[in-house]
């Protein structure tokens, strides 16, 4: 009598469901990645794009390029594109290198003082405060003070961009932010900082067939140099005046030697715009009695006081503090942002 073949038994829980095998769960996650790979390529594309210079980031392009190329033929990132239509956030996957700058004057135009312009409450100074993360400290103490005068009037709050620079304008794109405000918001004072995170020696956007070497080089000083001065004539050009708060010494010797170039860069260009760029050296303000690194600095009333945070780098809130009164010492002698009070008359226009 031949012997009938047993059929497994299926598993079932205790409420008479099929159980699957490991395996099966395992196929079905890894066909989920892959198909999310490909609806969500112009992301990963994007996020590799932006990743600091280094082997991670060729490898992560090397996937990614050929995975973006292949959703976009095949019409699998669609999807992605039309959401982030209807959330309206169509840019957040653009790779954005442009740099538009204006163009240097054919020749220097003779320097002329500044007219010291008044402001008042019905007339109010508008202030813009932008950078890196270095200037979230400082931009928050300088609103809170004009918080306090009639006078200033901010725009919105302070707009500090976390890993962001001239050199990656694919991380970030200030050339365009900047012009932007200047366009929409108008406003007639701006404190920017910048370099934290363009102490590398690899650039993004930049003019066709052009190449910069290493860090510090005159191929990248140079394209530097025209990065700052364009931000500057781009904002100076509108009528604003620009306070530029410079790089301060850092607890990493190397890092503040490479700080000292960008600030070099910026200080030559600020020179070059007397009465309407400012360049505020921070640099001994936090330097200790040896003029090296020192996390805690003695007040007036010879009391120490934490200046910087603990990375070495960034500002504590009584650095912020301080940094806030030399830029309002500045708007001060600038602008006559106090004799309303007096009861003068009100500028007309």
């Amino acid at each position: 009598m031949p012997t009938r073949r047993r059929h497994p038994r299926r598993r079932v829980d205790d409420e008479g469901r099929r159980l699957h095998s490991a395996g099966s769960a395992i196929v079905v996650a890894l066909l989920a990645l892959f198909v999310g790979a490909f609806l969500n390529a112009p992301g990963l594309q994007k996020s590799a794009e932006i990743q600091p210079q280094g082997w991670k980031r060729d490898v992560a392009l090397a996937f990614t390029e050929p995975l973006a190329s292949v959703s976009g033929a095949l019409f699998l990132d669609q999807p992605r594109r039309g959401l982030k239509a209807v959330l309206g956030r169509s840019e957040d996957d653009e790779i954005d290198t442009g740099i538009a700058v204006p163009q240097p004057p054919p020749v220097t135009p003779p320097v002329t003082p500044p007219t010291r312009e008044r402001f008042t409450p019905a007339r109010p100074l508008r202030i813009w405060v932008a950078g890196d993360s270095l200037v979230v400290v400082p931009g928050q103490s300088i609103l809170r003070a004009v918080g306090e005068r009639r006078a200033i009037e901010p725009i919105d709050d302070v707009e500090g961009r976390i890993a962001s620079g001239l050199e990656r304008p694919d991380v970030f794109n200030w050339f365009e932010r900047v012009s932007e405000m200047m366009g929409r918001e108008k406003p007639r004072a701006v404190v920017l900082m910048f370099g934290g995170n363009d102490d590398h020696g690899f650039m993004t956007g930049l003019p066709e067939g052009r190449e910069i070497g290493a860090f510090g080089s005159t191929s990248w000083t140079g394209e530097y140099r025209r990065r700052v001065a364009g931000v500057m004539d781009t904002i100076t050009r509108k009528g604003a005046y620009l306070v530029w708060i410079g790089l301060p010494i850092t607890d990493d010797a190397e890092q503040t030697i490479r700080f000292d170039t960008i600030n070099a860069v910026v200080q030559s260009q600020a020179a070059k715009r007397p009465g309407r760029v400012f360049y505020l050296d921070t640099y001994f303000f936090f330097a200790g009695e040896d003029g090296g690194y020192t996390q805690y600095v003695e007040n007036d009333s010879g009391r120490l006081v934490k200046m910087r945070a603990d990375d070495g780098v960034h500002f504590e809130r009584a650095a912020g503090d301080l940094i806030a009164r030399k830029v309002l010492n500045r708007f001060n002698q600038r602008f006559d942002l106090t004799s309303w009070r007096r009861g003068d008359p009100e500028p007309r226009g």
